[in-house]
């Protein structure tokens, strides 16, 4: 079975794709033996992240125009918060992207958190790479957009591109170190409002004065509704990807992935509601300790 998939996902199977995605997020038998057998084309992951109301799935939306008009095949993968009952996305495919629903170049997937605290998915990676051994020229990874947290999405997309609008002025001047350092380029999105070029000279002069960028970080325009300066986000992102490939953040990258997919190995085993009815059981006792019952548990996995 998952080698006739295989084959299928590299002839350009959609249906195949979005079975083996189903099939690797329930873990079924034999997928991570069918993982290591993946080729990798080394399609480009993007990763479009920011806070809520920035406009990211609307500027998706354009960037999915401007590569469809060009011949590219696009894959989109829409990490939206988990239903707190059932753990499915709560939002399903944005409603924005609808006109691609259908499109034979564009494949779009919706997965839930499910309680990941990074924002993404806890098979994330290993769904990226099964879209790279497809036929995609583009992976976009639209996260759940709850700020800082996302962190994560560093260590999965070739290029992170972070959502701000002019309103976040505020925001932004006490933006934490983490997500100034996890921009590949900045968008400030809806730029035709009030103040927008101002507040772009004072990001611009954030980034040029933070000792912690070891490379000059981009700050774009975009108005995403009007579809204006996504031709310039987009020759933004394919000349980061190309820099990307002579340069020490593709080692990073793996590195990352590498880590991630060996901490949730190690994880195995380890479910909260067992952790919850064992601290209930004992946390009336007169000395319960925190730590002591942390290592306690741990040495008995």
């Amino acid at each position: 079975m998952w080698q006739s998939i295989i084959e299928n996902i590299k002839e350009g199977n959609i249906k195949a794709l979005a079975r083996a995605i189903s099939l690797v997020e329930n873990e079924v038998a034999g997928y991570e033996q069918f993982l290591a057998e993946l080729p990798n084309n080394g399609t480009p992951v993007i990763g479009v992240t920011g806070p809520p109301g920035a406009g990211k799935s609307t500027l998706v939306d354009a960037l999915i125009a401007h590569w469809v008009t060009r011949g590219k095949k696009l894959a989109i993968l829409c990490v939206d918060p988990s239903s707190p009952f059932n753990l499915g996305a709560l939002l399903g495919d944005r409603i924005r992207m609808n006109e691609w629903y259908t499109h034979p170049n564009v494949f779009i997937r919706s997965l839930a958190t499910r309680g990941s605290l990074g924002g993404l998915h806890p098979h994330i990676i290993e769904i990226t790479a099964l879209l790279q051994a497809a036929t995609f020229d583009y992976i976009i990874v639209e996260t759940v957009g709850v700020g800082q947290s996302e962190i994560e999405i560093a260590g999965l997309a070739d290029t992170t591109v972070v959502v701000v609008v002019p309103e976040a002025g505020d925001e932004v001047q006490t933006m934490k170190a983490g997500l100034m350092e996890i921009a590949d380029l900045f968008v400030v999105n809806k730029s035709d409002r009030p103040d927008a070029d101002a507040f772009v000279r004072n990001l611009r002069f954030m980034l040029s004065n933070g000792a912690h960028t070891a490379h000059e970080i981009a700050v774009l325009k975009t108005v995403a509704s009007s579809r204006e300066g996504i031709d310039a986000l987009a020759d933004a992102i394919e000349l980061h990807h190309q820099q990307l490939a002579i340069s020490d953040k593709k080692v990073w990258l793996l590195t990352e992935r590498v880590y991630q997919l060996i901490q949730k190995k190690k994880m195995l085993g380890v479910e909260k509601e067992d952790i919850r009815n064992s601290i209930a059981l004992q946390i009336h006792q007169p000395h319960f300790n925190l730590f002591d019952f942390a290592k306690k548990y741990s040495n008995a996995l």
